[in-house]
Parts: C-alpha cells; structure tokens; sequence
C-alpha cells in the first residue's frame, strides 16, 4: 500500500479555495482546478518505492501483475485504467467532448504519422484511448451535457427565430432529430466572426428578456447565457450552451457522460473518475483551439435525455455503478466510527479521504494512516483490506463491465 504525492492542476477556471481547504492548506495564489490521483504521463502521482520517489507511471510496467494484476493487464495492458480527480470549477470550463475508443485509436496514429508532437498546441490526440467520465458531487453542482430532447430543443430554438439566426432554424415541421441538432451546430461553427457576434448579440437580448421575466425553465439556461456571454463576448459557444441539458446535482449525486457527448462543467466541487486519457476536443468557450472538423466527426448530436446516476447501497458503500470497464466509483461513510473491510478485489484501487481520518491495514500486515485530502494507491497483490475510522472516503477501482 502506497501514500499517494499528487499533482494539482492550475486551470484558470479552477478555485482559490477548495482543493486547498481539503488538502488543509491557505487558499492558493491562483487557480486551482484538479488535483490528479493515478498514473496519467501527464500529471502522475508520485509513491515511495524501495526508499525512493517514483512516479506511479514509471513504477507500474515493471510490476504490472502485482500492482494491476493479470486480469487488468490482460484487458487493458499495464497501465492503470483510470484516473482519479477532484475537481474545481469556479468558472464554467470550456465546451468540450471526449472520443470513443475507434476515434482516439485513429486521432492518435494519425498525428503520430503526421510528426504532430504530443505536446504541441495543435495536437487534438494526446493518447489512444477513449474518455468516458463520471462526476459525483461534493457541494452543489452544475453542468451542461449532451443535447435536449426534441420538445426542449424547439422551445431554445424559437430564441433563434427572426434573428441572424432565423436561416438555422428547422422549418416546415421537419423533425429535431440528430441530423438536424448536427446541420444547425455545423452551420453555427460555419460563421464568419462578424456574423457570430451578430447572433450571439440577439440571442443574449433575448436570453435577457427570458431572465427577467421569468421565462419557465428556460431562465436558468437564460441566465448561464448571460453568464457566458460575460466571460466569452461574442463566442458562439454561448449559443450552443442552450442546446444542452442542464443538469444541477446536489452532494451525493453524480452523472455519467459516455464518450461524444459535448458537455462543460460550469461550477462546484465533485470527484471525477474516468478512463485514463486526455484527449479533449473543444467547442467553445475557451481561448484555446477548436478543432472544428474533427469536433463535428467526434459528437454524438443525438437528443439525450439525462439520467442521474442512483447509488447501489452495500453496507456502508454506496456504488456509483456505469457501464464504463475502466472504472467503479463507489463512497463509504464511516460515522460514527467503524470498521470497513473490502469484499472483492478486481484489480488496484485508490482510495481517497474527503472527510475525516482513517487506517487501512492490509492482509500482509501493511497499514497506512490516511487522513483528509490524502489518498492510497492499493496493488492488487495487497488482497483485502480494511478502512477503520470516521468520514467519507471515495473508492476507485476497476470496473465490472
């Protein structure tokens, strides 16, 4: 069992103040915005092995079987599966969508025949795996992802209708199916600066007129608009904003995007988990580069009607399950104090502390103080384990599909 060292990413969206709150630290002199658990190239977390620093990504290949064991290696190779995150997001993040495993397997060849440099600017493939994700909040918390059904789009679309964007609208009763969702993004994407500023103008005036009076659901998406234009004047990712859903999830509940969905995390705090990649396609809202042909190839512009994720309650463990191989979420509380002891291992977990303190003794005599803001990287050689102590600890592990 190793203590994890790990990296905290400074985004310009992220918080001054929760991942250092949790890590029991001064609010940061600037934006913090992930704090990565797990064995990614670019950001791992570091353990002590043989009396040294290794990072976890380097120490891996070489035990692969007694840290992965064979079956994950098996199915996924030696290299962790997944990656552990807290997220941040003081500011809503870039519009964004992940490839399936067919499309980054393609995107990351064809840049590596290209001489692209994996860390170039203009590199849309940084790895050749796929990107499925789930967010399980830690205070309130708000996304936008994949786009409306029908019936919610047509009422977003009137906001379009005897505006510069009238020519986008679907006429003559012709269905809102995903053709049409893809016509209208492509010819969003399509528009020269002066006429995006245009649109975004008169579709913010009526967002506006929407907030104030009240205008059913759609003044919450109204006032994210608002918002949005704020942050990013006359980007077309405001428009395309209102054709998603709009998800708000309070402390416990979590949300599962498979890979194509088009999505941004706009703010609270929660814990991601997600195979490990970070291959990133953006569409919107950013300074960054929009890859706008490949973005188009990438989405899944099928209307999606959200669906929260139900916890599975097993004892003091709440699973968070999806239908993602690379990863199992799952939340033990411990209060009053107690003892946890785990029932099945499938491959290495981690085991990360929110709340309170804790210590995980292994079937080999091996023990590990954890405390909040800390986390453990458990081989799959450790076998069972046993939490004992009081608070909310997240466990990541490989999945069951």
């Amino acid at each position: 069992m190793f203590s994890l060292e790990n990296r905290v990413q400074d985004y310009a969206w992220g918080s001054r103040t929760a991942i250092a709150s949790l890590l029991g630290q001064a609010p940061s002199d600037k934006p913090q915005a992930e704090l990565w658990m797990g064995a990614h190239p670019a950001a791992s977390s570091c353990i002590e092995l043989d009396g040294r620093r290794e990072r976890l990504v380097d120490a891996i290949p070489e035990r692969a079987e007694a840290f992965l064991g064979a079956p994950a290696v098996e199915r996924f190779g030696p290299r962790l599966p997944f990656l552990l995150k807290v997220l941040a997001a003081d500011q809503p993040l870039s519009l964004q969508a992940h490839p399936d495993e067919a499309q980054a397997r393609r995107g990351f060849e064809a840049e590596n025949a290209a001489g692209v440099p994996i860390d170039a600017p203009e590199r849309t493939y940084r790895d050749p795996n796929h990107k499925p994700e789930l967010i399980c909040a830690l205070t309130p918390f708000d996304a936008l992802c994949g786009f409306r059904p029908a019936d919610a789009l047509a009422e977003v679309l009137e906001l379009l209708a005897g505006g510069p964007g009238d020519a986008l609208v679907p006429r003559g009763g012709a269905p809102i199916d995903a053709a049409a969702v893809a016509r209208l993004v492509e010819g969003l994407l399509a528009l020269e600066p002066a006429a995006r500023r245009e649109l975004v103008a008169s579709v913010v005036e009526a967002c506006g007129a929407g907030a104030r009076a009240g205008h059913g659901w759609l003044a919450r998406p109204c006032s994210w608009a608002l918002r949005l234009n704020e942050l990013y004047p006359g980007d077309v990712g405001v428009v395309i904003a209102l054709l998603l859903n709009d998800v708000h999830l309070e402390p416990g509940e979590a949300l599962y995007l498979p890979p194509r969905r088009l999505h941004a995390y706009v703010r609270g705090v929660g814990i991601e988990i997600m195979a490990s990649s970070d291959n990133v396609l953006r569409g919107g809202l950013t300074p960054k580069r929009v890859n706008v042909g490949e973005l188009l190839q990438v989405l899944d512009f099928s209307p999606w009607r959200v669906d929260r994720v139900t916890p599975r309650l097993a004892g003091a463990e709440l699973f968070y399950d999806t239908p993602a191989p690379e990863f199992r979420l799952s939340r033990i509380e411990l209060d009053p104090p107690a003892a946890w002891r785990s029932t099945e291992r499938r491959g290495p977990e981690i085991v990360l502390c929110t709340l309170g303190e804790a210590r995980l003794s292994g079937a080999h005599g091996e023990a590990r103080e954890l405390r909040q803001g800390e986390s453990t990287f458990i081989p799959f050689a450790s076998g069972m384990y046993t939490i004992e102590g009081q608070g909310q600890f997240f466990r990541a592990a490989v999945g069951g599909g």
